[in-house]
């Protein structure tokens, strides 16, 4: 083992290996590994298992081909890449059914967000109800896990600078993962905080060409193997084309800022704000959608500089706290409205009486989406998020 932290630190800083070997290290605890056949997840494995704990990975299934018969779901190719990648590290290996668990929370939510004229988020909705849902309840309670591990860039800290805390009544802060262009931190807003008290996330301290240089080091069979893209059960199809089995077409006129018909489209559903590609509007400058009336089934397009495209506030429903709730208001923070997005400055006005609360914008932010989240931010700590209304 001391073999491995030798090679190791030819390419890392000594001082985040130690940091990390030294925190992160109690006496066999065990930790069950959410194994999706990628890379990011079977380097975790492999660092907690060099790192002293009894290690376990599990696949979650959450699709299958009878559910999506078009035969574009890579389950049972994902759950063999993980097999391989367990046993090299040398660990158990299980697969759990969460089929069922999966098209309930995340795939009906999903349709229903679009019948309803809005753009949902799947993965913050995976995150919640599935990795740090079910799965996390079934790792502890019935492997009796003392921690849950998966593959996010993101980081959990406590009060200490510490990656674990002896105190049950501590609650980690939840950062940003050191690779900006990685980092999932917007996608766990969602999350019950009490729960990241048994949570690790063991690359979110590396770049991801260092986990690929770590992926080569253990020698893990899917260490060139390429990222994942696209949601699970949509895989490489188009969303409009998922969406056609369960929402029925109804056409309707497509309306630009001056009220003029400026052409047909074939169901609010299949379109979301900022949206240009799709629209199929000819000649001039290109529309954009700005808005979807319901009542009147109409599409609202503008230009791409109108001033309709640009909002200055939103009002976010299904608000969770990471750190404690703002006290006083108006709170100044950053805000995301989409992921990868910039930072921007923005300001929690206050919280309403149903629990919502009302965000003002530094400045005009394009396309501010319905369905879509909003995640606050205090330098790199993740302090919360909701739904934009």
């Amino acid at each position: 083992m001391e073999r491995i932290w030798t090679k190791l630190n030819r390419y890392f800083s000594t001082t985040r290996y130690n940091r990390y070997k030294s925190n992160i290290a109690p006496n066999k605890a065990k930790v069950v590994v959410a194994m999706s056949g990628g890379v990011d997840s079977s380097v975790s494995a492999a660092l907690l298992k060099i790192s002293g704990y009894d290690v376990t990975g599990v696949f979650m299934k959450c699709w299958s081909e009878e559910e999506m018969p078009t035969g574009v779901c890579t389950s049972e190719e994902d759950e063999q890449w993980a097999r391989r990648a367990a046993s090299k590290i040398g660990i158990p290996f299980y697969s759990i059914d969460f089929v069922g668990e999966y098209r309930q929370n995340v795939v009906d939510y999903f349709i229903e967000e679009y019948r309803q004229g809005r753009t949902p988020n799947p993965d913050v909705m995976c995150n919640r109800e599935i990795k740090f849902g079910v799965f996390y309840d079934w790792a502890i309670n019935s492997l009796g896990a003392d921690y849950i591990a998966t593959g996010h860039y993101a980081r959990l800290v406590y009060g200490n600078g510490a990656k674990s805390s002896k105190s049950d009544s501590a609650n980690p802060k939840l950062l940003k993962g050191i690779d900006p262009n990685k980092d999932q931190s917007y996608f766990l807003w969602a999350v019950d905080r009490e729960k990241f008290k048994k949570v690790i996330f063991p690359v979110g301290e590396y770049m991801k060409s260092d986990v690929r240089k770590l992926a080569r080091e253990f020698n893990l069979p899917n260490a060139t193997r390429k990222d994942s893209q696209g949601i699970c059960f949509i895989g490489k199809l188009e969303v409009s084309d998922f969406l056609k089995d369960f929402i029925p077409d109804k056409e309707g006129p497509i309306v630009n800022a001056k009220g003029k018909i400026v052409g047909e489209h074939k169901g609010l559903h299949y379109y979301t704000l900022g949206q240009r590609k799709g629209i199929n509007i000819g000649g001039g400058p290109p529309y954009y959608v700005w808005g979807k009336d319901r009542k009147t089934n109409t599409l609202l397009v503008s230009r791409e500089f109108d001033d309709k495209l640009f909002g200055k506030g939103a009002v976010c429903s299904n608000v969770n706290w990471i750190s404690e709730k703002p006290s006083n208001f108006p709170y100044k923070c950053k805000v995301k409205i989409r992921y990868r997005q910039e930072d921007k400055n923005a300001r929690i006005k206050g919280v309403n009486k149903d629990e919502s609360i009302n965000v003002e914008f530094g400045s005009g932010e394009r396309a501010v989406t319905p369905g879509q989240s909003v995640v606050f931010y205090r330098g790199d700590e993740l302090i919360g998020g909701g739904i934009i209304n």
